[in-house]
């Protein structure tokens, strides 16, 4: 079903909204983590940092879908706020085309290049081999991460935020099975983990493109086009900063780790480790900004202005039921949340990741603030403002990382995440606060979209 998020109370709007959004984004990492759980348990600390350093190699990837179902879904939104469904098809036909196509183009140019990127980031010659093997086959895939994506975008964008969750727990648990039957049961190895996520991703991406097809027929409208190149201009407006937002963090961690990893194998297991917990914190706070981009998005096609800020307190308030509970399990308990992914003997492993997990928890409520303001100006198409909050971020950490660490090894480049993540947030609530972000309204709202 799609929802209209102009109507009714903002409070009940957003919750219903999110909450499966959030459950969502918390079964679709359970592919990441199971994996390293499994790598860790079942064939020790260095496939453990094999699928680590892949991982991070694999975001950049992930950062290209995201950003492009990002623009598409705040686009489809705006129409769908307007009641434009003629244009809102032609929105969504467009968007599954356009990004069909470019997951051809990156899986080409990935599976040509994986190497020389393993080799950039310094991955060690002991866990060279298992990150290829891990990276080539996840990067074969990725049609079927793009696949999967913009539909989640697009059903999002209507207001349909539980269709995607019920294929995604599907699809996690199943994923979740075959990683543990491909490991313990057959000598594939750190190839099984790929494996297991390969199909599982493929099954999600198809049966939510079958569902979405069925959802958009039963949308009356005229006949709208199939593609539109003024229609792609207007995604890519959004998708771009977007895009550029989530690659540029990719390519930041990508430098990050590549100082990580020239701590040695134990530093970058645990790492690895610790950077999926932190990952899965993340990821799960980035669902409330896009929620907060849809709801601000629906409401600009409406006209709709004062809804706006209701929304963010309510959003407010989700984030601290989100952060809180973590940063007390990361805080307090770091060597049991280690433990999920290395036997107890791995000592050394364990206080590596304790040490990045209890110096950045502290902080998650800063980057849950600056994410759900993030979502409102992405929403309200103050792309600018966007962007120069989150490339603050991005370049304070990765220049914080290097320029700490002669002096705190590898604890420097954990320093670096709450520094750029408090400074960043002073970013974007000046943005908001000031409001600056409203006169990018005022061709939006009750005129046109875009």
């Amino acid at each position: 079903m799609v929802k209209d998020m102009t109507k009714g109370s903002p409070a009940k709007v957003l919750i219903s909204f999110t909450v499966p959004m959030l459950i969502s984004v918390a079964f679709q990492q359970l592919y990441n983590i199971a994996d390293s759980i499994i790598a860790g348990k079942f064939l020790g600390g260095n496939a453990l940092a094999a699928v680590g350093i892949s991982y991070t190699v694999t975001m950049i990837y992930m950062a290209i879908a995201n950003g492009s179902n990002i623009g598409c879904c705040v686009v489809i939104s705006q129409f769908f706020g307007s009641r434009s469904y003629s244009k809102m098809k032609t929105c969504i036909y467009t968007s599954l085309i356009s990004l069909t196509a470019l997951s051809l183009v990156l899986t080409a140019g990935g599976l040509a290049f994986s190497s020389m990127f393993l080799r950039l980031i310094n991955t060690p010659e002991t866990l060279m081999s298992d990150s290829a093997v891990y990276l080539n086959i996840y990067t074969g895939g990725l049609i079927f991460l793009f696949l999967y994506n913009i539909c989640t975008g697009i059903f999002t964008a209507l207001g349909d935020s539980k269709t995607p969750l019920y294929f995604l727990i599907f699809s996690s648990v199943f994923n979740v099975a075959l990683d543990y039957i491909l490991v313990k049961y057959t000598p594939m190895g750190v190839s099984g983990v790929a494996w297991a996520t390969f199909i599982a991703q493929g099954i999600a991406s198809i049966l939510s493109l079958i569902c979405l097809i069925f959802r958009i027929k039963k949308i009356e409208c005229e006949k709208p086009a199939v593609f539109s190149f003024d229609m792609l201009k207007k995604i890519l407006f959004v998708a771009i900063p977007s895009i550029l937002q989530q690659s540029f963090i990719s390519v930041g961690n990508i430098f990050i780790q590549g100082l990580v990893n020239k701590f040695g194998d134990v530093v970058v297991a645990g790492f690895s480790a610790a950077g999926k917990l932190n990952t899965f914190t993340i990821t799960t706070l980035c669902a409330l900004g896009n929620s907060m981009s849809s709801y601000t998005a629906q409401n600009v096609g409406a006209g709709k202005i004062d809804r706006i800020k209701k929304g963010v307190k309510y959003s407010y308030f989700l984030s601290y039921i989100i952060t809180v509970p973590l940063f007390v399990m990361f805080f307090f308990f770091p060597e049991n949340m280690m433990r999920i992914f290395v036997m107890q003997s791995d000592t050394a492993i364990i206080e590596s990741g304790t040490a990045f997990l209890k110096i950045v928890s502290p902080f998650y409520l800063f980057i849950s603030i600056k994410l759900i303001i993030d979502g409102v100006l992405r929403g309200s198409g103050a792309m600018k403002m966007f962007m120069v909050s989150t490339f603050s971020d991005l370049l304070l950490r990765v220049v914080l990382s290097y320029a700490l660490t002669p002096f705190f090894n590898e604890t420097g480049i954990w320093y670096s995440w709450p520094v750029g993540w408090v400074l960043a947030s002073l970013i974007s609530c000046f943005f908001y606060f000031s409001g600056l972000w409203k006169k990018k309204i005022n061709n939006l709202a009750g005129k046109k979209v875009f």
